[in-house]
């Protein structure tokens, strides 16, 4: 009874033109509630309302970044959670092919999309534009990004499954990996970064990326099982930002899979004491140990190394694989005072 209530709402819920076109759309792409109106032409409280329907029915998701209302759709033809969220994919994709006036809909609601990037792309070169100059400021005191990004493939041979972005910033290093990643998920803490980690990402099939608000010490997913989790989870200068590295390598570890990896990009040791007030850097560097001591209390087994000379500060690659058995808090070691 209980399913074939949900298979009735769930009818009902796709009884109306307007969300037929909305299931289309983030289909294509993740979306704002202000975006959505623009596209379909309705206000945004009418928007809303529809909005609120496909939630209710599990058929669309909703999440709040800042001031920001984001929805991504929650059924596919490839990776939705049940058999019903796969066939009713299947049916939207064929009722478009099948229906010349809904078809048509859809090709016209699809390209008000171009304007939707367009406008996100404009906000991102706004941003670029006002904090180049203190970019290009820390990146003097280091190599540049190619050639780390070269190394990072290097030691990221192969595929490398459903990939964790910790700190995904402009979503740069996602973009990179995107080809050997079954799937995507992007978290940051700033709702401004994720929306140029959108910006950058939305060329991407829409079930293949997920970016997500929250804090790197407290990551908003589940434990990892032995089929599920993450299976590639990085830190791209990122982890000089934490106060309390072990807890965040720790959370880390509980949600990659067992024998998933982690990858650790930062800078080694060094006296920039400056970079604490300008760029809110919590540790000037890690040595060697430090990290291989980090992973291990965490749960990894260190699995290699690589330094990148630059100018005046020294890039690190840290891997580790993850063990099954999980640490406890008191194994944590001591770091000495950052």
């Amino acid at each position: 009874m209980a399913m074939a209530m949900s298979v009735l709402e769930t009818l009902r819920a796709l009884a109306d033109p307007t969300r037929l076109r909305i299931m289309r759309l983030l289909a294509s792409m993740e979306l704002a509630v202000g975006e959505l109106a623009q596209v379909l032409g309705q206000s945004q409280p009418r928007v809303s309302r529809h909005i609120k329907i496909l939630c209710d029915a599990g058929l669309a998701e909703r999440r709040r970044e800042g001031g920001w209302v984001f929805l991504r759709t929650a059924v596919s033809e490839i990776g939705s959670p049940d058999a019903l969220g796969t066939a009713l994919a299947r049916v939207l994709v064929n009722a478009e092919a099948d229906d010349p006036a809904f078809g048509a809909q859809c090709a016209e609601d699809r390209q008000h999309l171009g304007v939707i990037r367009s406008a996100r792309e404009a906000t991102a070169a706004d941003y670029f534009a006002r904090h180049a100059a203190e970019w290009d400021e820390l990146r003097s005191l280091h190599i540049a990004d190619g050639p780390v990004e070269a190394a990072l493939g290097e030691m990221l041979s192969g595929q490398i499954g459903r990939l964790l972005d910790v700190g995904t910033g402009t979503g740069r290093i996602a973009e990179l990996f995107a080809d050997r990643a079954v799937h995507l998920t992007g978290l940051d803490k700033s709702p401004e970064m994720l929306r140029l980690a959108r910006t950058r990402l939305q060329h991407l099939p829409a079930g293949r990326v997920t970016l997500v608000q929250g804090d790197f010490a407290q990551l908003p997913f589940p434990d990892a099982g032995l089929d599920d989790g993450f299976d590639t989870v990085l830190f791209h200068q990122v982890l000089h930002y934490a106060f309390a590295p072990q807890a965040v390598l720790a959370e880390a570890a509980r949600v990659t899979a067992p024998g998933g990896r982690i990858v650790i990009v930062d800078f080694a040791p060094h006296e920039r004491e400056e970079l604490r007030t300008a760029h809110a850097h919590a540790r000037l560097g890690f040595s060697d140990a430090q990290i291989a001591g980090l992973l291990t209390s965490a749960g990894f087994d260190p699995a290699g190394d690589r330094a990148l000379p630059g100018h005046e500060l020294i890039v690190k690659i840290w891997t580790g694989v993850r063990r099954n058995e999980r640490a406890t808090v008191t194994e944590f070691p001591r770091l000495a005072n950052p």
